[in-house]
């Protein structure tokens, strides 16, 4: 872990008009996989609109390494169901970190980031300055299925005695 920057924290906010994969509804979850880090928010039962609020907290040592989202459906009896997955890159994120800034105003814009066919952005991503931190919101689009966006935001948290920004 000589090479830890710090870590990611990703506030998964919410899912909007997700895949019906039971008859009428879906039992989300949402993987997040960074690396060989895996981790995973809980499940909203019967609910194509979950609201999740759930703090995933990755240790980053490459920022180059994408971050991989998948959002399943629980299954009691089955193996769960795929519901779609997106991917983003934190390095635009920690391009903004490194800049050490400090004072702004509360949400000046840092930088802005384009939807784009090499992206999974369902609109425009701002990396902002918020109550003395650098947060990046995005909207993801789920590839492979037929609907469903994932709301959250990035927070990053330095670690005393970690290599850092």
């Amino acid at each position: 872990m000589e090479n830890l920057l710090g870590l990611l924290r990703i506030h998964v906010d919410k899912g909007v008009n997700l895949a019906i994969r039971d008859v009428v509804s879906s039992d989300p979850y949402v993987i997040i996989k960074m690396g060989k880090q895996k981790l995973k928010t809980r499940v909203v039962k019967k609910n194509i609109n979950p609201e999740w609020n759930d703090d995933l907290t990755l240790t980053i040592s490459d920022p180059h390494l994408p971050v991989h989202l998948f959002v399943y459906d629980k299954d009691k009896f089955s193996f769960d169901d795929k519901m779609g997955d997106a991917e983003f890159d934190i390095a635009p994120y920690i391009e903004a970190i490194k800049m050490h800034l400090e004072g702004l105003p509360n949400d000046t814009i840092i930088t802005k980031l384009q939807p784009s066919r090499e992206n999974c952005l369902a609109e425009e991503s701002k990396i902002v300055w918020k109550d003395g931190k650098v947060v990046q919101h995005m909207v993801l689009r789920l590839r492979n299925v037929e609907s469903g966006e994932v709301e959250l935001q990035l927070h990053w948290i330095d670690i005393p005695g970690s290599r850092g920004l």
